[in-house]
């Protein structure tokens, strides 16, 4: 019996040709969007996850710019049958490098931006492929579409006649490579170049949730749909005789934080943070400082049993945003390493965890420089695989 993610249409071989090359700066991002977490994983492992779970696809070729080629080599690594292939300054060139890697009976193109694709859809689009020679994605314009000229001359078009393209689109290999290969100039997708080579695009149903991140309000947009809030807050008072311990690294400083365990106000806030977006009890019923077993205990192992337990809800770190707030010493030659500690403690890449610092302009005890106070905020979302 063949399973859900064998393609039953036909006995062609399938490749895919999944487009990062780009920058994405419209995203206002400073990295590649398709480099940008989404709870534990990237936009890209988001889609490869629906690609690589599809047994009939024999080949995916991801498509990189020199700029993220290594990084996107080592998320790669991860799977099965997959390659990184160099990208070219145009989009049109990305495809054609894409396409020429490794040849194939039907061959898939899809945006590395279009996270949330689905295995029907690609399928959908396999079986249109085959039968007619393409399965282009597309959905009917939900928007009233205006044609502006140069005199500002405005004109209406038939919505009922307006589709918004997305991809995947899917070719008969020769067919969209011969296309290429006669040019693609000022083309914007691969249906087009296909009609310009004389070939008739076949349109499929797409579908609404299978956006491209492409402005900064996408980003919020492909947040999932069932995520929980938490915020966290701690103050302990500064000490001789203690060390100066934060996020679990050891600072340089004559006085350190007050407190039965360690002392870490800043891994406490984000304990705290986890455990109310969890619907747990706070640190100081789960560690109570009235049981030795946590006397001078590592908050960091703390961290570690928190985020067990949040795991064990069905629930994984989106994001974790947190700020100390301490009149002295400065903190930011530590950051990094915090960040670092932190993020170990809690198996998630450093870019979910951000960490900054502050004083009170001398204000109150904090600026007395007799504490040091913490506040965390953090997203958890559902496991994938709850």
């Amino acid at each position: 019996m063949k399973s859900k993610t064998d393609c039953n249409v036909c006995a062609a071989t399938v490749g895919a040709v999944i487009l990062c090359a780009g920058k994405g700066e419209r995203t206002g991002l400073t990295y590649n969007k398709v480099l940008h977490m989404l709870g534990q994983k990237t936009v890209l492992e988001t889609a490869l996850d629906v690609f690589s779970g599809i047994n009939s696809i024999t080949d995916i070729m991801v498509v990189a710019s020199d700029a993220d080629f290594s990084r996107i080599e080592e998320i790669v690594a991860d799977y099965p049958r997959t390659t990184v292939v160099k990208g070219g300054d145009t989009r049109a060139q990305s495809v054609y490098n894409g396409l020429k890697a490794r040849p194939c009976d039907i061959v898939v193109i899809h945006d590395g931006a279009r996270p949330f694709v689905t295995e029907d859809l690609i399928l959908r689009s396999v079986k249109s492929a085959v039968e007619h020679g393409s399965g282009i994605a597309a959905v009917r314009s939900v928007d009233t579409v205006k044609r502006v000229n140069s005199d500002g001359e405005v004109q209406s078009l038939p919505r009922a006649e307006l589709y918004n393209m997305q991809t995947p689109q899917t070719f008969r290999y020769s067919e969209i490579l011969s296309a290429y290969e006669r040019g693609a100039a000022n083309c914007t997708d691969d249906a087009e170049v296909y009609a310009a080579a004389g070939y008739s695009p076949r349109l499929i149903e797409g579908n609404y949730d299978n956006i491209k991140i492409t402005v900064a309000s996408d980003l919020y947009r492909s947040l999932p749909r069932s995520c929980r809030i938490g915020a966290g807050f701690d103050v302990h008072r500064l000490v001789k005789n203690r060390p100066l311990i934060l996020g679990g690294v050891n600072i340089e400083y004559d006085l350190g934080l007050d407190g039965h365990s360690d002392a870490d106000v800043l891994t406490h806030a984000i304990m705290d943070a986890l455990l109310s977006a969890a619907g747990l009890p706070d640190i100081g019923v789960l560690f109570p400082d009235t049981d030795d077993k946590f006397l001078g205990a590592s908050s960091i192992e703390l961290l570690k049993d928190v985020t067990n337990r949040v795991k064990k809800r069905g629930l994984t770190v989106g994001n974790i945003s947190a700020v100390v707030a301490a009149q002295r010493p400065k903190l930011a030659p530590a950051i990094s390493e915090i960040r670092k500690r932190l993020a170990e403690a809690m198996n998630i890449e450093v870019e979910q965890i951000n960490v900054s610092a502050t004083t009170t302009e001398g204000l109150g005890i904090i600026g007395s420089g007799k504490a040091m106070s913490a506040n965390a905020a953090c997203i958890l979302t559902e496991c994938a695989n709850k």
